[in-house]
């Protein structure tokens, strides 16, 4: 949805010019802060107005704690500068789980006082959601979808990664997620190559990019941001697509001719983290703790199809749009999820899997 850290995010060849450019632009909406407040980057677009129904505007009212809310970008070296000159402009952040173990290493990132959740609300995030440092914000997946134009129910679609690989037996333009931030279709890649779910990881970088060239003659664009996937599906541009399900199920509840398979999704989240060094840390706290409880999150995935990360969201949300989300406990068993932790690894290069395999995208795709 890579603003980001992840999904929403800039290219990260951004400079550190533009990034210091970006960060007085936000200290400039910001200006001097007070005990009552806290800035919060919510996102942009549809994800960034459910933030700010289902979370900032009930905080503000149960608090009266201000928030600031911050609809810009925020890179790693956002956070890295704001860590080094001790001007931080942004008290939360939403980042990857692949960049959690970079921005701890680096102390860009403040620990998580799980001390003032309820225990009711924090036994509904599972363990996998709960990091010393951050705490899950969101559940999505990559998804493959279909144009019902192209491939209505009436004729055979593909259903696996393989498939959606054979373009002969099932051709059609095709668009894919682009790993210029180091999260890219990997996982998919060795699945269409035959890799079972279970014996994806360590994932073979050598393999992913050798799948990658079968398919790439076949792909008519890399997009790089939620909002770029959505215009794409949006306009009829694709016949199959990578896409993140929240973006093809908001066109789905617009009436548009677009369907998820869920079958081998990739299920992935994103992280809330505390800017290291963040004058209102406390309120951040307070604010984290608020978005993570099971009602916020129901309340928010009725206004934007991303899966809550307390499981005890669900018994708020109607069985209608729960089933759009990718964190359903039913679509758990055909769902490969992310390897958080073996993409955070550095190698002996001291780069981490997650930054190598950006690394040779930008080869790649030259």
């Amino acid at each position: 949805m890579s603003y980001r850290l992840n999904r929403r995010r800039f290219m990260q060849s951004t400079s550190s010019a533009l990034a210091f450019g970006a960060l007085s632009s936000v200290a400039g909406r910001a200006s001097a802060q007070s005990p009552g407040e806290v800035r919060v980057m919510v996102g942009g677009g549809d994800w960034g107005k459910a933030n700010i129904e289902a979370y900032v505007k009930p905080f503000e009212a149960e608090t009266g704690i201000k928030v600031q809310t911050i609809t810009d970008d925020i890179l790693l070296a956002q956070m890295e500068l704001m860590a080094q000159t001790k001007n931080v402009t942004v008290d939360v952040v939403v980042i990857g789980i692949g960049d959690i173990g970079a921005a701890v290493r680096k102390d860009l990132v403040e620990q998580i006082d799980y001390s003032i959740y309820n225990k009711d609300e924090l036994d509904g995030i599972s363990d996998a959601f709960k990091h010393p440092y951050a705490v899950a914000s969101s559940v999505y997946s990559f998804n493959m979808v279909y144009n019902t134009k192209a491939y209505p129910p009436s004729k055979p679609r593909p259903t696996s990664w393989s498939e959606f690989w054979d373009a002969e037996k099932f051709p059609g333009l095709r668009v894919m997620r682009s790993g210029e931030s180091g999260e890219g279709p990997w996982e998919e890649a060795l699945l269409a190559d035959g890799v079972p779910a279970d014996k994806l990881y360590p994932l073979d970088i050598d393999r992913v990019f050798a799948s990658l060239d079968k398919i790439k003659p076949h792909v008519r664009k890399w997009w790089a941001t939620g909002s770029e996937i959505q215009q794409i599906l949006h306009d009829g541009a694709a016949d199959l697509a990578h896409s993140f399900d929240g973006r093809a199920q908001l066109l789905i509840d617009q009436g548009a001719p677009v369907e998820i398979n869920r079958n081998q999704a990739k299920l992935t989240f994103d992280y809330w983290v505390i800017s290291k060094g963040s004058p209102n840390a406390k309120n951040a706290q307070k604010f984290l703790e608020f978005a993570t409880r099971a009602n916020n999150q129901a309340n928010f995935s009725k206004l934007f199809s991303l899966g809550p990360s307390n499981i005890n969201a669900f018994k708020l949300i109607p069985d209608n749009i729960a089933r759009k989300l990718a964190s359903h406990p039913d679509y758990k068993a055909n769902s490969i999820p992310r390897n958080a932790q073996w993409y955070s690894e550095i190698g002996a290069d001291g780069l981490t899997n997650q930054q190598r395999f950006a690394e040779r995208w930008k080869e790649w795709s030259l």
